[in-house]
């Protein structure tokens, strides 16, 4: 069947394409990151239609022209669909079929998940029919004013930055090392920051900035534009900060870079989020479960209802360790619906909604809406106001899974911050099933790792005793190559899983405050606190005292 075809192959067929300009299309392709299609087409062997009609062929579609004159589809047509979803999905409703299904032009098959937001946010059944890129862009503009002329301005910037965009500039040279050799060393983010005399670059690496070898200070205009152009950004635009997206492939596989440019006093600073989607999405043991407490979570969450909040400061890895239970869930016979600021990861088999406050799009809106989706597990990114609280709540009253994210410093605290934001106590106590607090700590690099004898201070620090070292050895960091000489790589999770009886759901309804919470915890639930799970993983040889007290200082406390 055509459309089992590889796009060269069908191109060959249909388009009078060579098989050796196939190949040197593949070239380019793996040269430049670029699709093979845009690789043809950017070498002269191929024009955008026949590339179009080629994915027609392949995934099966049917072709639309834009781009000729003809007339404006009817305003009903138009109306279909919000502007605002048209603008972000970049979609183009053309006609009706027979049956009454809207016909939405797309100008990539890849989007074909743009059906499942109309449906789901607007409530609209539709097929989708294949436009060029261009095509589609001149429709955005005749129809919706979106994406109309730039300004000159823009327009002459682009023009200056041409250069960029040949195969051999060296500017274009340089972003792609920068990016790649990020991604080689585990960076989370590229960090570029101008200064006075010159332009500093930082990964950020298992939590912490390190400094690499930065560029000239004279091609910090080029640099910028350029990463600006792969973001799809507005190059003349220097004074208002700006948010994009460039998704790449190096080492064939697919990265997704969130990027945010803000104007500074020398220049505009430039953070680049690292999304490796392959890495992303991550087993509960390989973040750190051990024994019990491995055995506690998985069967919590496959609990058919109740509220699982997990808690942490930002970046202590809550949303991985939801994306890892949902892994878990994730069966063609469970219907999972998640509303998240942004997507970061894709889970094939999970209808995933993004939040656009600036649509009205909040939390609470999509939650909403979500219930009238009839899922079995539903996950929101974060509760962060009274509306979203108490939906969630409800939710997970009336027959649902709910799993989301809270920030509070220990696990006991979340359900006295549920009831500060304004849910009433009993409604907390009956709907929460289990809270999570975690921490990140850095692992030892296995490499370079040196035996260590700790000094007293340190024991009584994280409450570890003679007899608790029986047997074991403790390490501290060293320094090799392979961690970069900072002694450390990858990290791990420390957890604090705080289960709820029928005492303490008595306890919360009452309004008895965190710490008498999480004393009655010790006593039925066997709650291990963070800073005990950490020196369980301190003895096992995985990381440090000094990690885990810099990660549990807020909670040594409550822990004693």
């Amino acid at each position: 069947m055509a459309g089992r075809k590889l796009l060269g192959e069908i191109l060959v067929e249909t388009a009078g394409i060579t098989p050796e300009q196939v190949q040197r299309g593949i070239q380019l392709q793996q040269k430049k990151k670029v699709r093979i299609g845009e690789a043809l087409v950017s070498l002269g062997f191929a024009t955008p239609e026949n590339v179009v009609k080629a994915l027609c062929l392949q995934n099966g579609l049917r072709f639309v022209n834009l781009e000729t004159p003809k007339a404006r589809p009817p305003e009903e047509i138009l109306a279909a669909v919000p502007r605002e979803l048209v603008e972000e999905l970049r979609v183009v409703p053309v006609a009706r079929d027979r049956t009454g299904t809207l016909l939405v032009a797309l100008d990539d098959p890849v989007n074909l998940g743009a059906l499942d937001a109309l449906r789901f946010r607007a409530g609209v059944e539709s097929v989708a029919v294949l436009a060029t890129p261009e095509g589609v862009r001149k429709a955005l503009s005749e129809y919706y004013g979106i994406g109309e002329k730039r300004s000159a301005a823009a327009e002459a910037a682009a023009a200056s930055q041409s250069d960029l965009d040949g195969e051999e500039g060296p500017v274009v040279r340089l972003v792609e090392a920068i990016i790649t050799d990020a991604l080689r060393g585990r960076a989370s983010d590229i960090h570029i920051e101008p200064f006075a005399t010159r332009v500093r670059v930082r990964y950020r690496i298992d939590g912490y900035c390190q400094e690499v070898a930065g560029p000239p200070k004279d091609i910090q205009g080029p640099l910028t534009s350029r990463i600006k152009l792969m973001a799809r950004m507005d190059i003349a635009e220097k004074r208002k900060p700006q948010d994009g997206r460039i998704v790449l492939a190096i080492d064939n596989r697919e990265i997704d870079l969130r990027v945010s440019v803000m104007p500074a006093y020398h220049g505009e600073s430039i953070v680049m989020r690292i999304l490796d989607k392959e890495k992303g999405l991550v087993s509960l043991t390989d973040l750190g479960f051990e024994g019990e407490d491995y055995e506690r979570f998985g069967r919590l969450i496959k609990r058919p209802n109740g509220l699982f909040l997990v808690t942490g400061p930002t970046g202590s890895g809550k949303t991985t360790s939801l994306y890892a239970a949902l892994k878990e869930l994730n069966r063609p016979d469970v219907k999972i619906l998640t509303a998240e600021d942004p997507v970061e990861y894709y889970l094939s088999g999970v209808n995933q909604c993004p939040v656009r406050a600036p649509i009205g799009l909040t939390f609470a809106r999509i939650l909403r809406s979500m219930l009238r989706q009839a899922p079995n597990i539903i996950l929101v990114g974060e509760i962060r106001d009274k509306e979203t609280a108490e939906i969630a709540v409800q939710a997970a009253l009336t027959g649902h899974l709910v799993f989301s994210t809270l920030h509070t410093n220990d696990s006991p605290s979340a359900l006295t911050r549920l009831v500060d934001m304004g849910v009433k106590p009993f409604l907390v106590s009956t709907a929460v099933m289990a809270i999570m607090a975690q921490r990140l700590v850095r692992k030892l690099c296995p490499e370079c790792r040196q035996p260590h004898a700790p000094s007293p201070s340190e024991m009584r620090a994280v409450g570890l005793t003679a007899s608790m070292l029986e047997g074991h050895t403790l390490f501290r960091a060293g320094g090799c190559d392979a961690c970069r000489s900072t002694g450390y790589k990858g990290r791990v999770g420390l957890f604090e899983l705080f289960e709820m009886d029928s005492r303490i759901r008595e306890l919360c309804f009452k309004g008895a405050g965190t710490l008498k919470l999480r004393e009655q915890a010790r006593l039925s639930g066997g709650l291990v606190s963070l800073q005990e799970d950490g020196v369980r993983k301190v003895l096992s040889g995985t990381t440090t005292i000094d990690e885990v007290l810099s990660a549990t200082a807020e909670n040594r406390t409550e822990a004693a």
